[in-house]
């Protein structure tokens, strides 16, 4: 049993900070434009409700009760099979392997903020351009902002959970929300914000498609940073007394507010400047430098605001990635947490530095398994296969495999028994049914 235990609100903003991340404020805009505004947000509003906050009570449970490492407490808890169990728990390598490419990501993020200072791009055309020529080409300088990366996670990581983790979190989380708000309050002062506001609230369900609401959940699922074992890992240096209830509602509040406002200085923006919101990395690091630039002198201090904030979001679950497995090594093998976190660092540099150099044109024909390259394959697997079943592993333990009366002493006098009728019957028929459904979708084999 670990020593080291967040405070109260230490732990809010720890695991906070590992839900907020880059699938709030990039993946959202984009897959809201995508499946119809405001039908898109209200289903994924309502998920984010029924299934996130019913999930992550469900892994705050298993940490809660587990108080070890993530394979120790499914094996421990298990009331049968747990041999067999204890290998759910190796979920915790599934958010290092997500690392790896995540903190090129991340690197990415820093070089976009240094060009913000003096050299935003003036066209579409020039954005497009020097985002491939960094991504195809200029290896030398996202391998320099990855290896940045790479020692201030470790860094932070080596001080623990009281100094390392929740002190960071302490810092960047606060100033997260203080260049939102900035951001926030100027895009209401612009004449689209009204346009983004009506796009983003205004459900057209002729544009809601079955497919619109399998991506909402696992929308709602991805960034709530369920089924990796990390909150399950956080939970397990929560302060005794703590109301599991209550704080997965505070997280799963202030993640999709997170999103929401996101969203929303990303459309005002973007319809101001009539672009478009494209996929994935098109809307960050192409649609937006360029629209920045319109803005003058203002855009370039957005741009600063916006690239930071997105970095800040990106350190904080970088950080959170890594510590279930540093925890696991800790706990099992007795390591020291400076050796652990060496092992797990080295880990993710060096299959970063693989999935980095695989969109480089130079290597990516060695690097290319079928049409994808090893950065996408690696992206692929792991957020559309991996981060679900993780759930599904989850919500089929709880459900099923720990002890009820136990479960029930737990949460009956923080919900009440026909709330934990209810939560019981999401976790074990509705939830695993929607989470399959997204794998479904997401990997082609059945689209709905």
């Amino acid at each position: 049993m670990k020593t080291a235990r967040f405070s109260r609100i230490g732990f809010i903003l720890a695991a906070v900070g590992s839900a907020v991340g880059l699938g709030n404020i990039w993946k959202f805009p984009y897959v809201t434009g995508e499946y119809g505004g405001g039908a898109f947000v209200l289903v994924y509003l309502i998920t984010a409700l029924f299934i996130g906050i019913f999930v992550l009570i469900a892994e705050l449970l298993i940490g809660k009760m587990g108080q070890s490492d993530a394979v120790s407490m499914f094996e421990n808890l298990a009331t049968k099979h747990g041999k067999i169990w204890k290998l759910a728990g190796f979920i915790v390598v599934l958010p290092l392997i997500i690392l790896s490419y995540y903190s090129v990501v991340i690197g990415w993020i820093f070089h976009y903020i240094v060009i913000s200072f003096n050299n935003l791009p003036t066209t579409v055309k020039e954005s497009t351009d020097n985002f491939l020529t960094l991504l195809t080409a200029d290896y030398q300088t996202q391998l320099f902002y990855h290896t940045v990366v790479f020692v201030i996670v470790t860094a932070i990581i080596l001080k623990g959970i009281k100094d390392g983790i929740e002190k960071i979190n302490k810092i960047l989380m606060p100033l997260l929300g203080v260049i939102l708000g900035i951001l926030f309050i100027y895009s209401i002062n612009i004449d689209s914000f009204s346009n983004a506001v009506h796009f983003m609230f205004d459900p057209d369900f002729s544009k809601l498609s079955s497919t619109a609401i399998v991506v909402a959940i696992g929308q709602a699922f991805y960034t709530l940073s369920l089924g990796m074992g990390i909150i399950i890992t956080y939970a397990a240096s929560l302060p005794k007394q703590s109301n599991i209830v209550k704080s997965s509602m505070i997280i799963a509040v202030i993640d999709t507010v997170v999103a929401i406002v996101a969203g929303l200085i990303i459309f005002t923006l973007l319809f101001d400047k009539g672009a478009e919101s494209t996929k994935g990395a098109g809307l960050v690091f192409i649609s937006l430098p360029s629209v920045f630039y319109e803005f003058g002198n203002a855009g370039q201090f957005l741009s600063i605001l916006f690239f930071v904030a997105i970095a800040f979001a990106g350190l904080t679950s970088a950080i959170s990635m890594m510590e279930p497995t540093v925890l696991y090594l800790i706990e099992r093998f007795k390591m020291t947490r400076t050796k652990a976190a060496m092992i797990c660092s080295l880990f993710f540099y060096l299959l970063g530095i693989v999935t980095l150099f695989s969109n480089v044109n130079e290597y990516s024909e060695m690097l290319k398994v079928g049409e994808k390259s090893f950065f996408d394959w690696v992206d692929f697997v792991c957020s559309t296969i991996l981060v679900p079943f993780g759930g599904i592993l989850v919500v089929v333990f709880v459900g099923y495999f720990m002890d009820k009366e136990k479960i029930n002493e737990e949460l009956i006098p923080l919900m009440g028994k026909t709330f934990v009728k209810i939560w019981f019957f999401m976790v074990r028929y509705i939830i695993p049914v929607a989470l399959v459904a997204v794998i479904l979708n997401e990997t082609g084999i059945f689209k709905f």
